[in-house]
C-alpha cells in the first residue's frame, strides 16, 4: 500500500494497521521517527511525526479499535453470526465512506507499518543490560506494508495505484522493463538512496555497525540484500567461534612448555637416530625436530577434541538460526513464494523451448522444455564435469610427484640448510604450486561451466543459477580441499617400513615431515586460507579501481580544449559518469570465498584453531570492501527477487555433514591424540617414555644391510610386522570415530528439533495474512452479490415499467 497525496493542501493524516489480533492501532511516535540529516552536518540527526517521504508532516492520528468476535461473550449461533458479518459490513462501509470524504476533501492519508529489520545479537544485548554499540540510525527507514502479488487487472484494489511515478520502487522498475526515469527531487537537507548507503554501510566508518538491510534491499533487490544479509550473520557467528579457537591455542602455548614427550625429543640429543627418509637421504637426530614438534603442540592436545565437537554443533546452530532468519526476511520482503508461484521462465529459456504447456499453478501457458531431453543434458553436462575432476586429480598427483622429487633433490644438494629443511621446503612450495594450478584451472571451469548450464535449458533463473553453482563448486571443493584432504588422511599413511617402502610411479611414496602431519597441515590449511583471503581482498580493492581508471580514460579521452590552449574536461551527465563504472557480474564469486572459507573452518578446524579468527578478520573487512564496491564501483545491478541464498544454503549442510566425519578422522588418525590417551592409561600417566613408545627399531635386514640401527614411527616388530599396540589402536580408533559421529549427529539432531525453522512470530504475521485475506474475499464476494442483485433488480423494474406501459397502450 502506498501514499496517495495532493498538492494542494499540506495537511494530513495518517492510519494504521496493527498486525496483532483484528484491531487497529494508533502509530506511535516511536514507530515513524525518520531522522533527518540536518544541513549543518550529516551526522547530526533529528526525528519527527512524518509521513514515508519523510518531510511531510502528521497532524492527525485516526484509530479505529474493534474486539474480535470470539472475545466478545457472545454464543456462537447462526443468528449471531448473521449479527457479526452485518456489524462488520456496516462498519467497513461506513469507515470506507469516510476516509473517502477526508480524501475528496484533499487531506492526505497513509497506511504504514515501519518496521526494521532486528538482529539477533541486539535482542541479546538488550537481555543482558549491555549498551548496544552496533546500532546506528539510518535515515529514511523504508516502511513495511500488507502486500500481495501484482496483478494488472487488480490495479484499482492497490492503495497509491493513481500515483504512476510513486506507486512502483525503482527496483521494482527495473523487474517490469524499460521505464521513463523520473528526475530524483531531494528536499533540503534530504538524502538520496545512494548517498544513504554510503554513508551509513559502505563507510569503512561504519564497520563496527549493523547493516541497513531494508535499504540496501531497496535499492539493490532481494538478491543482493539476502547475500549481504547472510554474510553479516555468518561474520556475527563467527565471533564465538574465534573466541573459543582463540583460547583453545593459548592453552596449546602453555602445554608446548610442560609437554613431557617434547621435552624428551629436545634433551635426547644423540638417542634417537633416524632412518633415512629417502634412498640417497642420511641418517638423522630425532633432537633436531625439537621446534618442530613444539610447534605441533600448539594445535595437537586434548583441547582439539573439544573444539572439534563445538565446531560441528556450532555449524549445526549456525545453520538452524539462519533458517529462521531467512524465514523472517522472506516474509518481511514479501518473497517467500517466489519460487513457486512468482518466478516466470527464464527469456533464454523462452526463445530456445521448442513447445509450450500449461503451468499447473499458475495455470498460464509456457515454454516447455521435455523433462527426457532435460535429464539426458544433464546426464551428458555430468560427464563433462566428473572429466574435470579427473583433471584436476591429475594436478594432485603431480603436485605429490613434485613434493617428493623436490626433496630428494634438496637433500642431495650438499647444502646444510636445504637437506635440513628438505621436506619443509618441498611442502612450502608444493602448497604454492597448488595455489597457483588452483587460480588457473578455476578462471578454465567456470566458462566451461557456464556453456553447460545454458544448454541444459533450466526452466527459471534461480534453477539456472543453482545448477551452474553446484557444478562450479563441486569443481572447486575437488580443488581446493584436495591437498589439504591428502595431507590429512594419506600422507604417511602408505609408506612401508625400512627395507620394503612402498613406491608410486616409481616415486617412493612421500612420508609426513618429521614434526608429523598435523603440524604440516595446520601449514597447509593458512597458506591456502590465508594466501587466498589476502589475494582476493587484494583484488577486489585493487582491481575495480584499475579497471573504473582505464573505462574512464577511454571514455574521457575527448577534451574541450580552451582559448588559452588548457586542457578541460568535458563536463558529463550523471548517468553517462555511472557508465563508466564497472558491470556487475553477480554474487557468485562472492559467495564461493564464503562458502569455501566456511568449509576451511569446519571440516579441517581440528589442525587449525585459529581458523575462526582469521575468517571473522577477513569477514569485517569483506563487508565493507563489497558494500564499497557495490556502492560505488559497479553500476547499480537490475534489482532480482530470491526466496534466500539458494543452493548455498543445501551446500552449507552438506559441508556441515562431511566436517563431523572429517574431524573424526583427523583427531583419530592424523592427531597423536589417542595415542597418548592409550599410553596414559595402559603405562604411564605422566607420559614419560611415549616418544620411545612410538619409534620402531628397524629390520635385522636393513639392518645387516646398513650396518647401522635407526629408528621409525611405527608399531611394528624387528621383522617388520604390525604389532598388538597397532591393532588394540586401530579399534580404538575405529570405536572413536563411531562414537564421536553419533553423538554429535545426535546432539545436533536435537538441537534441529528443538529449533524451530519459522520463527512463531513469523508464523502469527502468516495466519494473520492469509486471514486479512479471506476476509478481503468474502468482502469483495459481499460487494459483487449486491451488484449482481441491483443490475437484476433494475433488470426486472425495467421490464415491469415496459409490460405495464404496454398493457396501457393496448387499454387504450
Amino acid at each position: 500500500m502506498q501514499r496517495r497525496r495532493t498538492m494542494d493542501d499540506p495537511h494530513c493524516g495518517l492510519v494504521r494497521q496493527d498486525g496483532r489480533a483484528a484491531h487497529y492501532g494508533s502509530l506511535s511516535e516511536e514507530a515513524i521517527e525518520i531522522p533527518q540529516p540536518s544541513d549543518a552536518a550529516l551526522d547530526q540527526k533529528r526525528t519527527a511525526n512524518v509521513f514515508s517521504d519523510g518531510c511531510t508532516r502528521i497532524d492527525f492520528v485516526l484509530v479505529w479499535e474493534t474486539v474480535p468476535w470470539e472475545l466478545s461473550g457472545q454464543q456462537d449461533s447462526h443468528e449471531n453470526g448473521d449479527l457479526q458479518n452485518r456489524s462488520a459490513t456496516i462498519h467497513r462501509t461506513w469507515r470506507k465512506k469516510f476516509l473517502d470524504k477526508l480524501h475528496a476533501a484533499g487531506i492526505l492519508m497513509e497506511k504504514a507499518l515501519p518496521r526494521q529489520t532486528s538482529n539477533w545479537s541486539a535482542s541479546v544485548l538488550q537481555r543482558l543490560g549491555i549498551p548496544n554499540l552496533m546500532a546506528q540510525e539510518v535515515p529514511n527507514l523504508p516502511l513495511d506494508y500488507y502486500t500481495c502479488p501484482f496483478k494488472a487487472n487488480k490495479l484499482h484494489w492497490f492503495l497509491g495505484s493513481d500515483e504512476q511515478d510513486t506507486f512502483f520502487s525503482t527496483s521494482q522498475r527495473h523487474q517490469i522493463g524499460p521505464y521513463k526515469l523520473q528526475p530524483e527531487e531531494l528536499a533540503a537537507g534530504s538524502l538520496s538512496q545512494r548517498q544513504v548507503l554510503f554513508l551509513y554501510w559502505a563507510s569503512w566508518g561504519k564497520w563496527n555497525k549493523y547493516q541497513p538491510l531494508d535499504h540496501v534491499r531497496k535499492y539493490f533487490g532481494e538478491k543482493v540484500a539476502f547475500y549481504f544479509a547472510w554474510l553479516g550473520f555468518y561474520t556475527g557467528w563467527l565471533l564465538p567461534a574465534a573466541v573459543v579457537g582463540t583460547v583453545v591455542f593459548t592453552v596449546g602455548i602453555f602445554l608446548m612448555f610442560n609437554d613431557v614427550p617434547s621435552q624428551e625429543i629436545c634433551t635426547s640429543e644423540e638417542q634417537y637416530w633416524m632412518c633415512p627418509l629417502c634412498k640417497t637421504c642420511p641418517y638423522w637426530q630425532l633432537s633436531k625436530i625439537c621446534s618442530m614438534f613444539m610447534a605441533g603442540r600448539l594445535f595437537d592436545h586434548g583441547g582439539t577434541v573439544f573444539f572439534s565437537i563445538f565446531m560441528s554443533l556450532w555449524a549445526v546452530l549456525f545453520l538452524e538460526f539462519w533458517k529462521r532468519t531467512n524465514a523472517s526476511l522472506a516474509h518481511h520482503w514479501d518473497c517467500s513464494e517466489f519460487e513457486d508461484i512468482e518466478e516466470r521462465p527464464r527469456p533464454q529459456f523462452t526463445a530456445m523451448a521448442p513447445m509450450t504447456i500449461i503451468n499447473p499453478i499458475t495455470g498460464v501457458e509456457e515454454p516447455y522444455f521435455p523433462k527426457r531431453s532435460h535429464l539426458h543434458r544433464i546426464l551428458a553436462g555430468s560427464m563433462v564435469v566428473i572429466m574435470m575432476i579427473a583433471v584436476v586429480v591429475m594436478f594432485v598427483v603431480s603436485i605429490i610427484l613434485y613434493r617428493a622429487v623436490v626433496a630428494i633433490l634438496l637433500s642431495n644438494s650438499g647444502y646444510f640448510l636445504f637437506v635440513a629443511s628438505a621436506s619443509r621446503i618441498a611442502s612450502i612450495t608444493g602448497s604454492v604450486v597448488n595455489l597457483i594450478f588452483i587460480l588457473i584451472l578455476s578462471k578454465i571451469y567456470i566458462s566451461l561451466a557456464h556453456f553447460l548450464t545454458k544448454w541444459e535449458m533450466h526452466r527459471t533463473q534461480t534453477k539456472y543459477e543453482d545448477a551452474f553453482t553446484f557444478k562450479v563448486f563441486v569443481f572447486q571443493f575437488v580443488t581446493f580441499y584436495s591437498s589439504p584432504v591428502y595431507i590429512a588422511f594419506f600422507k604417511g599413511k602408505f609408506t612401508g617400513y625400512p627395507g620394503n617402502y612402498l613406491s608410486f610411479l616409481g616415486v617412493r611414496n612421500e612420508e609426513c615431515s618429521p614434526g608429523g602431519c598435523f603440524i604440516e597441515l595446520a601449514q597447509e590449511l593458512l597458506v591456502i586460507m590465508v594466501g587466498k583471503q589476502i589475494i582476493n581482498n587484494v583484488q577486489e580493492l585493487a582491481i575495480p579501481k584499475l579497471k573504473c581508471w582505464w573505462h574512464k580514460h577511454k571514455l574521457l579521452s575527448t577534451k574541450k580544449v580552451g582559448e588559452e590552449g588548457e586542457s578541460v574536461l568535458v563536463e558529463q551527465a550523471p548517468w553517462v559518469m555511472d557508465h563508466q563504472l564497472l558491470v556487475f557480474e553477480g554474487l557468485f564469486d562472492e559467495y564461493l570465498e564464503m562458502v569455501l572459507q566456511f568449509g576451511f573452518i569446519t571440516i579441517f578446524v581440528a589442525a587449525c584453531p585459529l581458523a575462526p579468527l582469521f575468517a571473522l578478520l577477513n569477514n569485517w573487512v569483506e563487508i565493507r570492501l563489497d558494500a564499497h564496491k557495490f556502492v560505488c564501483d559497479y553500476r547499480r545491478p537490475v534489482a532480482e527477487r530470491a526466496e534466500g541464498i539458494g543452493i548455498w544454503f543445501s551446500i552449507l549442510e552438506a559441508i556441515t555433514h562431511l566436517a563431523v566425519i572429517s574431524n573424526a578422522f583427523l583427531i583419530a588418525f592424523t592427531s597423536d591424540f589417542l595415542p597418548r590417551m592409550y599410553y596414559e592409561y595402559i603405562h604411564d600417566s605422566s607420559l614419560r617414555g611415549y616418544v620411545n613408545f612410538t619409534l620402531a627399531y628397524a629390520p635385522r635386514g636393513f639392518v645387516l644391510q646398513s650396518n647401522t640401527t635407526c629408528r621409525y614411527r611405527a608399531f611394528r616388530d624387528r621383522d617388520g610386522n604390525l604389532t598388538l599396540t597397532y591393532w588394540q589402536l586401530l579399534a580404538i580408533r575405529l570405536g572413536f570415530i563411531i562414537t564421536f559421529e553419533h553423538v554429535v549427529f545426535f546432539i545436533g539432531r536435537v538441537i534441529a528439533w528443538l529449533v524451530p525453522d519459522i520463527p512463531e512470530a513469523v508464523e502469527v504475521k502468516v495466519k494473520r495474512e492469509r486471514y486479512l485475506a479471506k476476509e478481503a474475499l468474502a468482502e469483495n464476494k459481499v460487494l459483487l452479490e449486491r451488484r449482481e442483485t441491483r443490475s437484476k433488480a433494475s433488470v426486472t423494474d425495467s421490464a415491469a415499467g415496459r409490460d405495464w406501459e404496454t398493457e396501457q397502450f393496448v387499454s387504450s
